[in-house]
């Protein structure tokens, strides 16, 4: 590994267009202490004294990808309703073209809303229709993306499994992006990998890779059976397969395997720690980087997010030091 050599990569993620299609979520956070148990319930009473919004789903993808100095244009649906206001409105604060979100007044944004006491979540509340799109708003995605395609240099999929990606758009959006030879990354939702067949790469957990595969992860051997599979099956370039404290087991299509261990110092959260993987994976590739250098630029930044509380994102100035801290290997 070049240290030196990944040094210079992460300033010219800022050179780079990155598309982000997928399922659009905002997420709220109300914040409160409890005092009390009800006298209703046997439940505790949150007395709320703030509240906060945050881009979910693909749009955490995109807000990813921002915060690394790049260029994001996100394509998806969201309703007529204030949640999408508040969604888009907080995307394009952090520069990300929102002109591929598609209006669609049969559904509403989904919204999931996380109640937190003393540091502890309480509830998760999700407001949601996970019915697939119809062909018109389909119609319309596809129609954006043949827009704009050319001037991306990669476009993630970002699969949470809310209606938007299905069959048929990943065939029409495949069909344009190779022949625009075009980088397609997934993170993909474990009933939907017949879907992704041909795609660049994938960016599986490992229990969404084995549900895929069909193998248990028992040891190192299943991993190695669960990655090669699907290579296979996917006929993709590459498996990135995530292992949590284990960190990352890289399977290309041309034969070599690679173990990343991780490289986080102390784990506090790991939301969205998948949304950051895929994002920087992404970036690197689209800079030509190989597969096991985006890989391991990848780990890095993951490694970073987990350390932070909540939905967290990282900055180029972050993953540059510390790379810088690792020194020579």
């Amino acid at each position: 590994m070049n240290i030196g050599k990944l040094r210079k990569v992460i300033p010219r993620f800022s050179d780079v267009k990155i598309l982000v299609i997928g399922d659009l979520i905002l997420d709220e956070f109300l914040w409160g202490d409890v005092s009390r148990i009800s006298p209703e319930a046997p439940v505790p009473v949150v007395w709320v004294k703030s509240e906060s919004f945050m881009p979910g789903g693909a749009a955490n993808v995109a807000n990813n990808i921002a915060s690394l100095g790049a260029s994001v244009y996100i394509a998806g649906v969201a309703g007529s309703d204030e949640r999408a206001v508040i969604l888009k409105q907080g995307l394009i604060e952090k520069g990300i073209n929102v002109d591929g979100v598609i209006a669609d007044d049969s559904r509403p944004t989904t919204l999931k809303t996380r109640v937190v006491a003393h540091h502890q979540q309480v509830v998760r509340i999700d407001r949601e229709k996970i019915e697939g799109i119809s062909v018109e708003i389909l119609d319309k995605i596809v129609a954006y993306v043949k827009g704009i395609i050319d001037e991306m240099d990669a476009i993630i999929i970002e699969d949470y499994g809310k209606g938007v990606i299905s069959a048929k758009l990943l065939k029409e959006i495949l069909r344009v992006a190779k022949k625009k030879k075009k980088i397609i990354t997934v993170d993909p939702k474990e009933e939907h990998f017949s879907y992704y067949k041909g795609v660049t790469a994938i960016t599986p957990n490992h229990h969404e890779a084995s549900q895929a595969a069909g193998i248990k992860v028992k040891d190192k051997e299943s991993i190695l059976k669960i990655g090669k599979a699907l290579l296979k099956k996917l006929n993709c370039e590459s498996v990135l397969v995530t292992l949590g404290e284990n960190g990352m087991q890289l399977f290309e299509k041309k034969g070599s395997v690679t173990h990343i261990p991780t490289v986080a110092q102390e784990v506090f959260d790991v939301s969205g720690a998948g949304d950051t993987v895929i994002s920087a994976f992404t970036l690197a590739l689209a800079l030509g980087i190989e597969m096991r250098d985006a890989a391991y630029i990848s780990n890095i930044a993951a490694g970073i997010v987990v350390g932070k509380v909540g939905i967290a994102v990282i900055t180029q100035e972050e993953l540059l030091a510390r790379i810088k801290g690792k020194g020579r290997e």
